[in-house]
């Protein structure tokens, strides 16, 4: 009798146990990235180029200290359904920077920026960016928006197909940038990080880059740090992918063509077996 009670007690222990350890994993269980609304969205969605202008300012000021964006010119900055600026603020920013390069010696120099080149890297190579940065090289910006993304799960991956939802990426850094929080009591955190509720494992060694009034817009949008978010990300899938309004556009055309040749596939099909029939 003793041994069946203490093993009804050794049972309950095991069980309380195992639930407060399950509790614990609920609560810091990480939450999936929520939706927002971005008008590059759905199959007819285009860039907003006031927006852009802003995130790329958002990078330029904050972002640019710590990641680079080697894939991108300066020259795309003017090119259609990006942040539209004109040539002369193009020559005007690359001339900015300062470009290493080669004179017709071999001699290494440095020069001003033109339009043609692409934006140089804040440390002159991985090792020395990881170095700076707690032992991680800040990930170049370039693809970040589409490289990034997160499990939706069911029912939405059926709809997603349907609705041609790809904005994965950019939910996803705008959570990130918004989901800094202290960290829970009961949560041990390593040396040099960071609670992020949004980031896998939810230590990230990223600092909150983004506070406040810290980016001055000249357009009069608030300057808060969900603005911040939603402009620098939407810059960054511009970058990802630059063409993507023309992609929709011929993604449209060809979709005419098909129907069109599909009506005019049926009616000769008709045409020709008329006889027979």
């Amino acid at each position: 009798m003793t041994m069946h009670r203490t093993f009804i007690a050794l049972a309950l222990a095991v069980s309380l146990g195992s639930s407060a350890a399950q509790a614990a994993e609920d609560a810091h269980a990480q939450p999936k990235p929520p939706a927002q609304k971005w008008s590059f969205s759905g199959p007819f969605g285009k860039f907003d180029e006031g927006q852009l202008q802003r995130g790329f300012k958002v990078f330029k000021e904050v972002c640019a200290s710590c990641h680079s964006m080697s894939l991108v010119s300066f020259r795309n900055l003017a090119e259609p359904g990006g942040p539209g600026f004109s040539e002369k603020q193009i020559e005007a920013l690359a001339a900015e920077y300062k470009i290493k390069d080669l004179d017709d010696k071999g001699e290494a120099i440095e020069r001003n920026g033109r339009p043609a080149d692409k934006f140089p890297a804040p440390f002159a190579n991985a090792l020395a960016a990881a170095a700076a940065n707690g032992g991680v090289a800040p990930p170049d910006f370039s693809t970040l928006a589409k490289a990034r993304t997160y499990e939706r799960g069911f029912p939405w991956w059926v709809i997603d197909i349907f609705s041609q939802f790809q904005e994965q990426g950019p939910d996803y850094i705008h959570a990130i940038l918004v989901g800094y929080e202290d960290a829970p009591k009961d949560f041990v955190m390593p040396a040099g990080g960071n609670y992020n509720k949004y980031f896998p494992g939810h230590v990230i060694a990223m600092p909150k880059p983004l506070t406040e009034g810290q980016v001055t817009y000249d357009d009069g949008a608030p300057q808060t740090l969900e603005q911040y978010s939603h402009d620098v990300a939407a810059f960054m899938m511009w970058a990802a992918e630059p063409h993507l309004v023309a992609r929709k556009r011929l993604g449209f055309q060809v979709m005419i063509f098909l129907l069109v040749l599909s009506g005019l596939l049926y009616f000769t099909k008709k045409k020709v077996w008329s006889a027979v029939h």
